[in-house]
């Protein structure tokens, strides 16, 4: 009974499906060779946070019972960034401290987007963008927040029961200029 307590939660293949389709989005190379997303570990928590909100912000017009998919969702992004933390070589004594920053980060980020996507503000969106994903300052910010629109308008097609299936289609990251950086 007490080790019970101790014991990790075995995941749903269903979160880990729909995770592991929103990783492969944020690790689609494009971004980082054409669209100035900074291939480091940063670039790559910048692309998993904005894909992980895509999804929660389809996930928000949902009943609160359907909402709990989007906790889910949250809890593995976390459960993630922890391992990652650790296989990165931070110490057991420094990974929460760590991870209370990065959901710091992401709860900023979320708040950013999600006002940017409600007013339609191609601007503040762009804005965002360009301070928390492009780390190539030349980035056409343009073609990346009609990325993030396309995205949201394609999510927001798709049924809930899809999310569920762990069946999501994001849409084609546009090719664009090479930029190293």
């Amino acid at each position: 009974m007490i080790l019970s307590l101790f014991r990790r939660k075995k995941q749903d293949p269903t979160i880990e499906t729909l995770y592991g389709a929103i990783v492969a989005q944020a690790r689609n190379p494009l971004f980082y060779r054409d669209h100035g997303v900074s291939d480091t570990v940063h670039g790559r928590f910048e692309m998993v946070v904005l894909h992980v909100f895509l999804v929660l912000h389809r996930l928000k017009e949902e009943s609160e019972e359907r909402r709990q998919l989007g906790q889910a969702l949250f809890d593995m992004l976390f459960l993630d960034l922890d391992r990652g933390l650790r296989e990165l070589g931070v110490s057991d004594t420094k990974v929460p401290k760590k991870i209370r920053e990065m959901g710091e980060s992401f709860y900023g980020r979320v708040q950013a987007y999600d006002k940017a996507l409600a007013g339609g503000d191609g601007e503040s969106l762009e804005a965002s963008l360009a301070r928390n994903v492009l780390a190539d300052l030349s980035a056409d910010t343009h073609v990346m927040a009609a990325y993030v629109r396309q995205a949201a308008a394609a999510l927001a097609a798709q049924p809930y029961e899809s999310f569920v299936a762990g069946d999501i289609a994001f849409p084609a990251v546009p090719p664009g200029e090479r930029h190293d950086g």
